[in-house]
């Protein structure tokens, strides 16, 4: 007897969902999105792209309103027969500045968003921490190889998106080139800093926060 292939969760239902509680509660798009510690472009695009493609996001977004996970993605508040318990209900908690660099630690996997038309374009790449900025190797020319001085964003975090808990971060700045030899040297020293993309021009692209913001997501 084989298992039934899990039905993908319909992207645009869940977003019409969503869009009917946040305007049931009077919350603006922008103010989602603070709430649920993303960048509004972030939001707008995951939305678009569904739960499948960052389905803690779909945690985030379901504690900032005051629903389940569940409600929002499926259209249910009780699990079928069978299934056990409905998702808990998250809740959001800000974390202080000190407490999201001390969570995203000094190296890891995170998502860049750049801004393009008529994007932005979210990716994934690791990344390293230095001296309060996030910096991460790329190819020349690629679609993570932003514009000197673009405006940038940043997203790291550690969800259980059906437990309802974990945390997240995210960096909000602009996005500049490393071109110092010394500099470039001593990004390429540190611990979990190879890179991903290859290419015939790599680059070192770092990330100057101008703001720094962190939920934890707690359960019940």
């Amino acid at each position: 007897m084989t298992d039934t292939p899990a039905v993908e969760p319909d992207p645009a239902a869940a977003a019409r969902r969503i869009t009917e509680r946040r305007e049931q509660l009077g919350i603006e798009e922008e103010e989602l999105a603070r709430r649920a510690a993303m960048a509004p472009n972030y939001l707008r695009h995951l939305l678009t792209a569904g739960p499948s493609f960052d389905p803690g996001g779909f945690v985030r977004i379901a504690a900032a309103l005051g629903t389940t996970r569940e409600a929002l993605v499926e259209g249910r508040s009780d699990a079928p027969p069978g299934q056990g318990a409905p998702g808990p209900r998250p809740r959001l908690l800000d974390l202080t500045e000190a407490e999201c660099w001390e969570l995203v630690g000094t190296h890891g996997v995170g998502r860049v968003g750049l801004p393009v038309r008529p994007g932005p374009v979210v990716y994934p790449v690791n990344f390293v921490v230095d001296r309060h900025t996030v910096a991460y190797r790329t190819a020349g020319g690629s679609a993570t190889d932003p514009a000197d001085d673009a405006e940038a964003s940043f997203q790291v975090d550690h969800l259980d998106e059906y437990l309802g808990r974990g945390w997240t971060v995210l960096v909000l700045g602009t996005a500049h080139h490393v071109t110092d030899e010394e500099e470039l040297r001593h990004l390429a020293g540190l611990p979990g800093s190879a890179p991903w993309a290859g290419g015939d021009r790599p680059l070192w692209v770092r990330i100057r926060p101008d703001d720094v913001t962190g939920r934890r997501i707690v359960s019940g």
